[in-house]
């Protein structure tokens, strides 16, 4: 297909194919919580995630048919559909959504991501989130918080209420470790140790895995590669992306992060930056292997 008919086309397939899905969704989150009787809860959580698995297999569908982006997939991970993971990656461009998503759907439980609170009001998408319990974090400033110290914590708050949702619910909590897409003016900025990545924040694995890990059955390390250097959404379809590589690892649960406490003990704090810089380390040589196209 001709790329000026291919973007158009793909647009107003993934509309459709978003309305088509939200608009029951909406509907059964509705009932859900206007009738908060557990069995009926239960029934609405299994239909919500067999309307959000159709969705992501529609949309991976559309990148099947619409373009020859080949996915090398390496998994070493056991992978079940009623698990409790926490999946962490590297995080390179909004093409990585699509790419997870494709390749976990209906092999993990739904991804769901720690969202900034202003993507509530993103038309139809806001409320599909919401309506599939994704949680919304409202950050505040360095300057917020020096004006208003008592906003401070609040953020983590809203990470216990979610992680303690999470608990009664198969689950994949998903975290981009560097907490933003990799570009080269970050890069510079943050005067990275690393060749391939952003500086991880280990401040957010930490709480996930303190507020749930006993609930959780591993972790999921994934490493996602474009050999072709940095690509976006526009590039996926008007088909510049000619592969995409990913690597897939299962991890214990260390326990020495899971029962610390990141935020007021300095020794579980500096145990849990020196976990995930270790776990970077091995990510970045990954990289540097997988653009080889050696195996990860």
């Amino acid at each position: 297909m001709p790329t000026l008919l291919r973007v158009p086309v793909a647009t107003v397939l993934v509309i459709v194919s978003t309305v088509l899905h939200v608009t029951p969704l909406l509907l059964i989150a509705i009932v859900k919580a206007c009738l908060p009787v557990a069995f009926i809860r239960r029934g609405c959580n299994v239909l919500l995630m067999a309307i959000a698995a159709s969705w992501i297999a529609v949309n991976s569908a559309l990148i099947h048919v619409l373009t020859r982006v080949r996915f090398a997939v390496d998994i070493d991970a056991s992978l079940r559909r009623d698990g409790h993971y926490l999946v962490l990656a590297n995080h390179q461009s909004w093409v990585d959504i699509p790419v997870l998503q494709a390749i976990f759907n209906r092999r993990i439980p739904l991804l769901r991501f720690f969202l900034k609170s202003q993507l509530f009001w993103v038309p139809l998408l806001g409320l599909a989130w919401w309506a599939l319990d994704f949680p919304f974090m409202k950050r505040y400033s360095k300057e917020t918080l020096a004006k208003h110290p008592e906003l401070a914590g609040r953020d983590i708050e809203a990470t216990r209420r979610a992680c303690e949702k999470f608990r009664h619910i198969p689950v994949s909590v998903m975290n981009f470790v560097e907490g933003t897409r990799l570009t080269a003016e970050k890069y510079r900025k943050q005067e990275s140790p690393f060749l391939n990545l952003l500086r991880p924040k280990a401040g957010g694995v930490a709480f996930v895995l303190n507020a749930l890990g006993d609930a959780l059955h591993s972790i999921l390390d994934v490493t996602i590669v474009y050999p072709e250097g940095h690509s976006t959404l526009k590039d996926l379809f008007t088909d510049r992306i000619s592969e995409v590589r990913v690597h897939v690892r299962e991890l214990p649960i260390p326990v020495e992060i899971a029962t610390g406490n990141y935020e007021t003990d300095p020794a579980a704090r500096e145990k849990a930056q020196a976990w995930i810089n270790e776990l970077w380390l091995q990510k970045d040589v990954r990289i540097a292997a997988m653009r080889m196209g050696v195996g990860g």
